[in-house]
C-alpha cells in the first residue's frame, strides 16, 4: 500500500475492462408521464443512429398505465423520472424511479426483448447487482441535483413546476 494515498502500489489487477470499446449515447427528455399515482419526468437514452422509436415509447407508456391500473406500480403521489433505454438492437430497459422518504430514490426495473410483445418486470438476482449503467447515470445525476434543489426550495406549486421543467439533454 502507498502510505500517502492508501492505494496499492500496483493497480494492474483492478478495473480491467477488456474486449469493450465505449461509445456515446444521447439522453433526450420527453413529456412527463403520470403513473401509479406519481408524476414522472421522461428520458429516452439511445445511440443517435438508433433512437427509441415512437412505437416503443408508446408501448412503454401503455405498459406503465397497465401497471398502474393493476396496482403493481403504486407511486403514491410521488415525483420522479422514467428512463427508457435502448440498450442495443431491440432490447430496452424501462427504469421507473421515484423520490420517497424525503430524500431516497426508489426504482422498479422493467425490460423488453425483441422477442417479447411487451415489457415485464426484470429480475435482479443476488445481493450485489447492477443498478444504473454509465449512460443512465447522466440522467440520474441530473435528477439527483434537481431534486436536491427542490428539497432546498419552498416545495410549493412553483417549486414543483421548476423541478418538473428541469430536464437533462445531452451526451452520456
Amino acid at each position: 500500500m502507498n502510505s500517502l494515498s492508501g492505494l496499492p502500489a500496483d493497480l494492474s489487477r483492478f478495473g480491467n475492462v477488456e474486449g469493450y470499446t465505449h461509445y456515446l449515447k444521447s439522453v433526450t427528455p420527453g413529456l412527463p408521464a403520470t403513473a401509479g399515482g406519481g408524476l414522472l419526468k421522461w428520458y429516452d437514452i439511445s445511440e443517435e443512429a438508433t433512437p427509441v422509436t415512437p412505437e416503443t415509447s408508446a408501448l412503454a407508456q401503455r405498459f406503465l398505465a397497465a401497471e398502474t391500473a393493476t396496482g403493481r406500480l403504486n407511486l403514491k403521489g410521488e415525483l420522479g423520472f422514467v428512463i427508457l433505454h435502448r440498450c442495443g438492437g431491440d432490447f430496452h430497459f424501462l427504469l421507473v424511479s421515484s423520490w420517497r422518504n424525503a430524500n431516497e430514490m426508489w426504482e422498479t426495473v422493467y425490460a423488453k426483448t425483441s422477442e417479447a410483445p411487451d415489457f415485464s418486470l426484470f429480475a435482479l438476482p443476488g445481493p450485489h447487482r447492477a443498478t444504473f449503467c454509465v449512460w443512465e447515470l447522466a440522467a440520474v445525476n441530473h435528477e439527483r441535483e434537481a431534486f436536491g434543489r427542490y428539497l432546498f426550495s419552498a416545495r410549493d406549486e412553483v417549486a414543483k413546476r421548476v423541478y418538473l421543467g428541469d430536464l437533462y439533454k445531452g451526451g452520456a
